[in-house]
């Protein structure tokens, strides 16, 4: 037997048939009030002005916090972006910095070049036309006395006695001659012993050597010593080995008698010197016994 048909169906429920057309009424007021409303925006544009305005105060709140959230988005864009950005700049200029930092050493080194250049022009042309100019080309770093040598020698005019300059002052004089060669006694040999004056005045005194890279000033005048530390000594020409105004040592410790003084022409930060002849001939034939004797020194000594 079939089963009753259901009697809840719309086609047999009142309160069903009642939604239904409700339903089409409202939309078909709801239609016709559309074609109300754009009729009249159309007729009188104005008189629906209060409705946009009170829609827009309804959706502004949902529109502030949409630009809100696109600006923020935007800006911490922005911020990665330019903090990105930044970091290649900086490394960018990180590395310019040390190519210039480079350059500026090249520049330096070829201003030193120059500087040296100048000096060895300067040695050549100097007062007293130099009998040569050579390079040091060795020393006596571990002997008690101190020496150097050079690569020219009798072939070149050298003679013993003559005095060796560099372009800051007094290095020493000849002691030994060969034909290629020569041999100089420093001015810091413990056997050296160089007249010398103040610059500032006629204050004499003798220079010597101390076999340790300085030079001991001791005063001819004994009594107050008039000396101070920074006083520049030069070649007296006593003696007529070196000619007078010749840079020698600067004072750097007072003693008693005298100071301790500081070389002005390093042999050590030397690379060329001139070899000057003897400021007064008569001192050749001084040269040559003083040269003997300490010849038998150094070998004694060594």
């Amino acid at each position: 037997m079939a089963p009753p048909s259901s009697r809840r169906s719309s086609g047999f429920s009142k309160r069903a048939q009642y939604s239904v057309f409700t339903g089409y009424v409202l939309a078909a007021l709801g239609a016709l009030l559309g074609l109300a409303l754009l009729a009249l925006s159309l007729w009188q544009p104005p008189a629906l002005a209060p409705l946009r305005g009170g829609a827009n105060d309804v959706v502004a709140p949902i529109g502030e916090g949409t630009a809100t959230v696109r600006s923020t988005s935007n800006g911490v864009w922005q911020t990665v972006s330019a903090f990105w950005y930044a970091g290649r700049q900086n490394a960018a200029l990180r590395e310019e910095v040390e190519i210039a930092r480079i350059r500026l050493e090249e520049a330096a080194s070829v201003a030193q070049e120059n500087e040296r250049l100048k000096s060895l022009v300067a040695l050549s042309e100097s007062e007293i036309e130099p009998v040569a100019v050579a390079r040091l080309i060795g020393s006596t770093s571990t002997s008690s006395r101190r020496f150097a040598y050079v690569g020219k020698g009798r072939n070149d005019g050298i003679e013993i006695g003559m005095p060796v300059r560099s372009p800051r002052g007094v290095v020493g004089r000849v002691l030994e001659v060969a034909r290629n060669s020569a041999r100089i006694l420093l001015l810091t040999d413990t056997e050296s012993v160089l007249p010398v004056r103040r610059s500032t005045d006629e204050t004499v005194a003798f220079a010597e050597g101390r076999g340790d890279g300085l030079l001991r000033i001791r005063l001819i005048n004994l009594g107050l010593n008039p000396l101070q530390i920074g006083d520049v000594f030069v070649t007296s020409g006593a003696g007529g080995f070196y000619r007078p105004g010749v840079a020698v040592a600067v004072l750097s410790e007072l003693t008693p008698d005298g100071g301790i003084a500081r070389l002005v022409a390093d042999p050590s930060a030397t690379d060329f010197v001139s070899i000057e002849p003897i400021y007064e001939e008569r001192a050749l034939d001084a040269a040559l016994v003083s040269s003997e004797t300490t010849l038998e020194d150094a070998e004694n000594a060594n």
